[in-house]
């Protein structure tokens, strides 16, 4: 690791700056994607990416230019780029950010297990050849598919304050999707979907429960196959926290970045229904509601002790009790807004400045176990994996399915139903909950594909829920 470190830091400060404050954030990445798909090994997808932005601060003005080129020629250019453009903007700059201050902090992270060897890429391949072979024969079984994405990121934050921080992290993503089809209907069911991602090594593959999920995971698609629609109307929904991974990112997580509510975001991504003015106001949700921004949770995909600007991250309560008490802004957004924020300020690459992102978004354990969850509900309907969603441009009404539905009666769980939708507005759903799983319940899961921002920038996001149960909400089927 950080096998060019020792020459980056000398080209570093080598640099010639008339700046009064000057950075540089390498990045490399390795990545790749292995499949098998009905028992035939697709070929593996590779790839490495590597480079430098340099970003300055000029009479207040902060610009920044990036470079492939990691020779000092190529990074002063660079560096000469960011500050010419600081001296043209300089008369129209909305900012002064002389007196902002400059990480100074000198630190290492590394993800769990990095020091350990990952499986061979042959070693993988008869994995997922193993799980795919494991799917039973069946001529309703139409197609299934076993993956397993890697990618191994280095990083070195070096500035002209003495800042020096180096994270090296490794992302795994397994993944199992099967479809059943009867000639009328197709149903697939799935173990991760795109939501279950992990820092660490080969324990990832375990701990998400792919290593002989195949069998499960194709008799399901066939359950979803003959069972009835999800009956219509009002029912209580207890939402599983592969499905709450989708309800907090998009209707907790999205609203709340503060550059988003700034306005940075209205031409693209949309706006948010939270106002600067609702922090230490608003009621986002029931009494039983604490959400945390949490970059200490070892094995999740956004853990991480510094963001891409050098602040250093904490654990911060961005909704205790209900009441919504700061937002996910990183130390611009904050400076913009004068309101206090987090460390999110995050990019996707070397080529990306870094915006007000996501990272870890967690909602902390209640005291209910499962059964207990399901023990107080006289109907009501369980859902898991998110199969769609929509939401509107303020992340305010919004429609979710799912792949997996399941009735709960007297406190008893039933039979299984197929198509489960729900919809609400966030503004409300919050605060129809009613009972928050312990930590028995909890999943730590996470994405590594969501978007945002222009030039679009495609980012890992962790979260990790308890169960959760919202009383009376609006539930359907699909078309029969």
């Amino acid at each position: 690791m950080f096998d060019f470190h020792a020459q980056l830091k000398q080209r570093f400060a080598a640099l010639q700056s008339r700046a009064e404050f000057f950075s540089l954030r390498y990045v490399r990445q390795t990545s790749q994607h292995l499949s098998v798909r009905k028992n035939v090994a697709e070929p593996p997808s590779l790839s490495r990416d590597e480079g430098a932005m340099l970003t300055v601060r000029v009479a207040g003005v902060e610009t920044y230019a990036a470079t492939g080129d990691l020779s000092l020629r190529g990074l002063q250019h660079a560096l000469q780029q960011a500050e010419d453009q600081a001296r043209r903007i300089a008369a129209h700059a909305l900012l002064d950010l002389r007196e902002q201050p400059v990480p100074t902090a000198r630190a290492d992270y590394f993800s769990p297990n990095l020091e350990r060897p990952f499986p061979t890429l042959s070693d993988c391949y008869a994995l997922l050849a193993s799980e795919s072979a494991s799917v039973p024969s069946d001529e309703r079984l139409v197609n299934w598919q076993v993956s397993l994405g890697t990618s191994t990121v280095e990083q070195i934050y070096l500035n002209s304050a003495g800042a020096e921080i180096r994270q090296a992290q490794r992302f795994v993503y397994p993944g199992m999707s099967v479809t059943a089809y009867d000639g009328q209907d197709s149903q697939t069911r799935s173990l991760g979907r795109d939501n279950f991602g992990q820092q660490g090594g080969d324990e990832v593959l375990s701990q998400c429960g792919i290593i002989g999920a195949g069998a499960k995971v194709a008799d399901q698609a066939l359950q979803l196959l003959l069972a009835p629609n999800t009956p219509e109307g009002p029912r209580d929904l207890l939402l599983m926290p592969d499905q709450m991974m989708l309800q907090i990112h998009e209707s907790i997580g999205h609203p709340l970045e503060l550059d988003r509510i700034l306005g940075d975001e209205r031409n693209y991504a949309g706006t948010s229904f939270v106002k600067a003015e609702d922090f230490g106001h608003l009621q986002y949700g029931s009494a039983l509601l604490n959400v945390t921004f949490d970059p200490d949770i070892p094995e999740e995909l956004a853990s991480y002790g510094h963001d891409d600007d050098g602040t250093p991250a904490s654990k911060q309560f961005l909704i205790r009790n209900g009441l919504l008490e700061r937002p996910l802004g990183g130390a611009l957004s904050q400076f913009r807004a004068g309101l206090a924020g987090v460390a999110n300020s995050r990019a996707c690459g070397w080529n990306r400045a870094p915006i007000d992102r996501m990272a870890n978004l967690n909602i902390e354990p209640g005291s209910s176990h499962l059964s207990e969850l399901i023990g107080g509900i006289e109907r009501g309907v369980l859902m898991s994996t998110n199969r769609s969603w929509s939401i509107d441009d303020a992340r305010n009404k919004f429609q979710f399915g799912c792949e997996w539905g399941q009735l709960i009666e007297n406190g008893e769980l039933k039979g299984v139903v197929k198509n489960p939708n729900y919809r609400g507005i966030s503004a409300q759903f919050w605060r129809n909950l009613s009972a928050v799983g312990d930590a028995s319940t909890v999943a730590v899961l996470g994405t590594p594909n969501c978007g945002k921002g222009e030039p679009n920038q495609v980012i890992r996001v962790g979260h990790a829920s308890p169960a959760c149960v919202f009383s009376q909400i609006d539930v359907f089927g699909g078309e029969d």
